[in-house]
């Protein structure tokens, strides 16, 4: 007769694992927990995403060791001099050259730093700029996605919860933000907010919040107007648990994952909306560690990128890169989560 230690001790067999440190994990986590966590890493794309997001966490943690600052403000490009023309991968540096970090003499056998990445228009060190961008691209796309996925579960949860007027008053005022283009009325509130609260990342990073919570609501709207007609919900009301013990012990555990999902996705998307911005010239200031404001250097050299390539490829490799490994995470995360992909591809 079958035994329930027997998936198990095939599902180890299968993966090269011993059967009791496989029992002892799943225990551990839990049954589904470790359904997931496994999906997770055995996913071909979630691993992917996984790899190149590693890679941006080591170069951001290891920003000060592979790009030193030298005292001043990490976040402020080093430039050579203030000519217009870029410089191409390898040139010297002529003036006011930073610190050399420890690693340089071993590997490269000099005692002069060089512009690795070549530099923008007036001189700014692409190579520095890409590897600080790390620590911005990161900063703002966890800043924008948590508040907007919190604002949009407020909104959702309170409109789906009471119904009536509130819902129809909470979703109107969705409908109105939801009817303006959202990088224009990004650029337009970033605009406005520059004057008052000064030029850097802020205005930007603000406006970006200001019009990018109500896909979040709408969706945990829906979700929660599924969940909380059932009968443990039902029960807890009976009991008399008050609401927001209600919302958040019952109703949203079970209707978050598919916000979370879409979470993860968006990561990337706002990195590359404030990127469009710094381009523009409304997100960073000049100067200022952030791939959109290196690609905003190539603006006059865009019809002659075969000889200059070097001003956008990089950069836009980065920001390519980092946008594509949160949509890989985000994919293999919804199928994990989507009860139709069970039984396939491992999951």
């Amino acid at each position: 007769m079958a035994t329930a230690e027997e998936p198990v001790q095939v599902n180890a067999a299968l993966h090269g694992i011993k059967t009791s440190e496989l029992g002892r994990l799943e225990r551990w986590l839990g049954t589904e927990n470790y359904r997931l966590l496994r999906a997770l890493v055995t996913n071909p794309l979630s691993v992917a995403g996984l790899a190149l997001l590693a890679l941006f966490i080591f170069i951001a943690v290891a920003a000060p060791v592979l790009a030193p600052s030298g005292g001043r403000d990490p976040y402020r490009i080093p430039r050579d001099g203030y000519s217009p023309d870029p410089r191409p991968p390898g040139s010297e540096w002529k003036r006011r050259e930073p610190p050399l970090p420890f690693w340089w003499k071993p590997v490269m056998k000099s005692d002069h730093w060089v512009h690795l990445l070549g530099t923008a228009s007036g001189q700014w060190d692409i190579y520095y700029g890409l590897v600080w961008g790390t620590r911005t691209a990161f900063r703002v796309g966890v800043i924008i996605t948590l508040s907007v996925m919190t604002i949009g579960i407020i909104i959702g949860s309170i409109s789906a919860y009471y119904g009536g007027v509130i819902d129809t008053i909470l979703m109107r005022v969705t409908d109105i933000f939801l009817a303006f283009p959202f990088l224009v009325a990004a650029l337009t509130v970033s605009a406005v907010l520059t004057p008052i609260v000064g030029k850097g990342i802020l205005p930007a990073t603000l406006a970006l919040i200001a019009f990018g919570w109500m896909g979040y609501a709408r969706l945990i709207r829906g979700d929660i107007l599924s969940v909380k007609g059932r009968d443990f919900v039902m029960a807890a009301r009976v009991v008399g648990v008050r609401d927001y013990k209600i919302l958040l012990r019952h109703i949203l555990p079970n209707a978050i994952f598919p916000t979370l999902v879409v979470a993860s996705m968006d990561m990337g998307t706002y990195v590359l909306s404030f990127a469009a911005l710094s381009f523009l010239g409304i997100g960073a200031e000049v100067g200022y560690a952030d791939w959109g404001q290196l690609l905003s250097f190539a603006r006059d050299w865009i019809t002659q990128l075969a000889t200059y390539w070097y001003i956008v490829v990089f950069p836009g490799t980065m920001l390519v890169l980092f946008v594509l490994s949160w949509n890989l995470v985000g994919d293999a995360v919804r199928d994990i989560f989507d009860p139709r992909m069970r039984g396939r591809g491992g999951i």
